[in-house]
């Protein structure tokens, strides 16, 4: 059998399900190329009782994780939700293929903790991915799912590449947003959503370029240009 196991936002959210499965497991991988953790390999293991592999891209995507659950019970930890990824969709499909069994068992992500921001969950468009720029790669094009989604007049939740700093993330989207020629107001930073670090910012883009109380990991959300009065209202407690 093949687990993936939806981890939640903290060390201590996953579930009773969860731990029931990994005491049947004799290996357990933790994915760690997706997410920045808000905590560490230890905290973890020592939560579920049982020794963790670190498991890279290079290991999912080779699926070598899929011939160990032919012949054993494998567990694959993933922060937050475990289906977030295109990857752990594969995972699925080739241990179909090959006849392994599956159980995925899910947990809270980032998807439900941004609505402690007060926004309305149902006026969020499309997510974007905002990549690490490189001296000869810039890319922008992420802004563009931002004017999509404001011209049907809902909010971007904007989710950004691991170990990619505030900061740079920050000078990066102005930037993009200029190329785009889109006005960015104020803008909603969400830092490690379901832990005790938690912290939510409403501040101007001007006030942020001089914040640096933000750390690993956060999400930025670009609300839309018509927010309704109880959203304003909620929003207001985080300026």
């Amino acid at each position: 059998m093949l687990y993936l196991i939806g981890l939640g936002l903290n060390e201590k959210a996953i579930s009773k399900q969860a731990l029931d499965a990994l005491s049947k497991c004799k290996r357990v991988y933790l994915e760690n190329y997706t997410v920045d953790f808000p905590y560490n390999k230890v905290q973890l293991e020592e939560q579920i009782n049982k020794k963790i592999i670190l498991a890279d891209r290079e290991k999912i995507e080779g699926l070598s994780i899929v011939d160990e659950a032919k012949k054993l019970n494998v567990a694959l930890l993933i922060y937050g939700s475990p289906l977030m990824a295109t990857t752990h969709i594969t995972l699925i499909q080739e241990s179909r293929e090959f006849g392994v069994k599956v159980k995925v068992i899910q947990n809270a992500s980032i998807f439900d903790a941004i609505a402690e921001t007060g926004l309305q969950f149902y006026k969020f468009g499309k997510t974007a991915s905002m990549p690490a720029w490189k001296p000869s790669f810039k890319p922008t094009s992420f802004m563009e799912i931002v004017k999509q989604n404001q011209s049907i007049d809902a909010h971007t939740l904007i989710l950004t590449d691991i170990g990619l700093e505030f900061s740079t993330a920050l000078k990066q989207l102005e930037k993009s947003a200029q190329e785009h020629n889109i006005k960015l107001k104020k803008l909603i930073v969400c830092q490690a959503l379901g832990t005790k670090n938690q912290k939510i910012h409403y501040k101007e883009l001007e006030e942020l370029r001089k914040f640096s109380g933000v750390k690993k990991p956060y999400c930025i959300i670009v609300p839309c240009l018509k927010l309704h009065h109880i959203e304003v209202q909620a929003l207001e407690a985080y300026s």
